[in-house]
């Protein structure tokens, strides 16, 4: 009777057993077909940002052929006795704390390197150079004359410099370089 008790305890025991393994392989196979949806999905999303990436450097290589030629116009210009007239006056927006950072350093760096780039003002205010870049869009929006030179998909920051007079002559943004350190 024992024994009889026992068999039929071991047939119970394999038989949930098999059910576990079916239930396990069903559940490891949808798994499996979740992950290859998403395998799927990110190579998908991977060919798109490929192709985004060749799409942007080819507009990036198109700009720098244009402003290359937008300075030889200017040069042209300029030789030629043609003047280029410039408005006297700037409007420019409030800034804040962190855009009259990004403005100071652009304007101190200038002076010692000619011209700015990304990481530069990054290094300065260890901040990242995407936000770097945004701050100087930002300044752009907000009536900051800074100009933008690209060599070789690289962009070069200068500011106007009847600007730079102008702000240094009467500190139209009212800014201290001694309030931030500079």
């Amino acid at each position: 009777m024992i024994n009889i008790f026992g068999k039929l305890l071991d047939r119970v025991s394999n038989l949930r057993v098999r059910v576990l393994n079916k239930r396990l392989r069903f559940e490891f196979a949808s798994i499996r077909q979740e992950f290859e949806e998403h395998l799927q999905a990110i190579n998908e999303n991977t060919n798109e940002i490929a192709s985004n990436y060749e799409y942007t450097c080819e507009l990036e290589s198109k700009l720098d052929k244009l402003s290359e030629r937008v300075e030889q116009i200017q040069m042209h210009l300029t030789e030629s006795g043609v003047s280029i007239t410039k408005r006297d006056k700037f409007d420019v927006k409030r800034l804040n704390r962190r855009e009259q950072e990004v403005f100071l350093v652009i304007y101190t760096l200038e002076e010692e390197k000619g011209s700015v780039t990304y990481s530069d003002i990054a290094a300065k205010l260890n901040i990242s150079e995407h936000l770097a870049s945004s701050y100087v869009t930002s300044l752009i929006e907000k009536g900051v004359p800074i100009m933008k030179r690209y060599v070789h998909s690289k962009p070069y920051l200068r500011l106007d410099p009847e600007f730079k007079t102008l702000q240094t002559k009467e500190n139209i943004l009212q800014l201290s370089l001694q309030e931030f350190g500079f």
